[in-house]
């Protein structure tokens, strides 16, 4: 199959310049892809342009020109309808045998549908789970990839660019719709292992009696310990300027990676309490727990006669 290149340069089309889409941008250049990048702001694009990461495009359809066919958009949008819109923008633009990554969270369903879709007009798709956060421009992006292995093996300099190393952190994990899967059940593993360190700090917190300097003990894990991560280093590094929290709002935001898990499970008929517990835990600091509690309060008075708290 053709490579995606330029004089051996690979090239690529970003959409979505985001808090990751940007910084993906930018390694990708590093890395030493020629880097086309629309974005609903023009000033984000001409903003990273000027940092000579991209060439900035005003519209999709002068993005699309600025590469040679085969072509690779890479998408980082949010899922659901901002994404079926830019595909459905997409498809009049491309030819057969082009490729689009949908490298943002996505439910693996809709993946699946959508590359149905595009097959109809022999426009290849490919979905990329991506984990790296903010510190994937630094450190590489672990990406877990579904598509066709002719189809992966065309956008292997990106993903080789984009990866800690070209031989590690990245992997095809079978057809299309299986990486965004992947994505998906680490997502959930990501929430069950949050939810643990949170509770077992809470714990070491409340037991004041200890004076137990939990900045010192989450340090000290980090060496040895069998639950050292990199979960772990970043709690440790926070909690040395600040163990109270005070000025932190207690809500937690759920992504619909946490949601589309504990589906999973219900559709399999596979318990995963950890996952779904702390998905349920996130959802209590959203105030969902409020009007519950309320209830719970008033059955008390009701069989016991206890006492209620006045709300404010």
């Amino acid at each position: 199959m053709m490579s995606t290149t330029i004089s051996g340069k690979a090239e690529i089309a970003m959409i979505g310049l985001g808090r990751m889409g940007g910084k993906m941008a930018r390694r990708l250049e590093r890395g030493g892809v020629k880097v086309a990048a629309y974005d609903l702001s023009f000033d984000v694009a001409e903003k990273l342009s000027k940092e000579g990461a991209i060439i900035p495009c005003k519209t999709v359809a002068a993005l699309i020109q600025e590469l040679q066919s085969p072509r690779i958009v890479w998408l980082m949008l949010p899922a659901g309808g901002p994404t079926r819109q830019m595909i459905e923008t997409l498809q009049p633009l491309l030819s057969a045998g082009d490729v689009i990554i949908n490298g943002a969270n996505a439910w693996y369903q809709d993946t699946i549908k959508e590359a149905e879709l595009l097959s109809a007009k022999k426009i290849n798709y490919v979905d990329a789970g991506v984990s790296g956060g903010i510190w994937g421009f630094a450190n590489g992006y672990a990406l877990m990839i579904g598509g066709e292995s002719a189809v992966i093996a065309l956008a292997t300099p990106i993903f080789k660019a984009l990866a800690p190393a070209p031989d590690k952190g990245w992997l095809h994990c079978g057809p299309v719709g299986s990486g965004h899967f992947v994505k998906m059940i680490h997502n959930g593993i990501e929430y069950g292992m949050m939810q643990a360190f949170a509770d077992g700090f809470a714990l070491m917190k409340g037991k004041e009696e200890f004076s137990l300097d939990i900045a010192k003990i989450s340090e000290m894990w980090r060496h040895g310990s069998v639950v050292r991560s990199w979960l772990l280093d970043l709690t440790a590094e926070f909690l040395q300027s600040d163990q109270k929290l005070d000025n932190i709002e207690p809500f937690v935001a759920d992504s619909g990676e946490g949601r589309w898990t504990a589906y999973e499970a219900i559709e399999q008929g596979i318990p995963a309490p950890v996952m779904s517990l702390a998905l349920m835990m996130r959802f209590a600091t959203q105030g969902k727990n409020d009007y519950p509690a309320k209830l719970l309060a008033m059955m008390r008075k009701g069989f016991g006669g206890h006492a209620v708290k006045a709300g404010s």
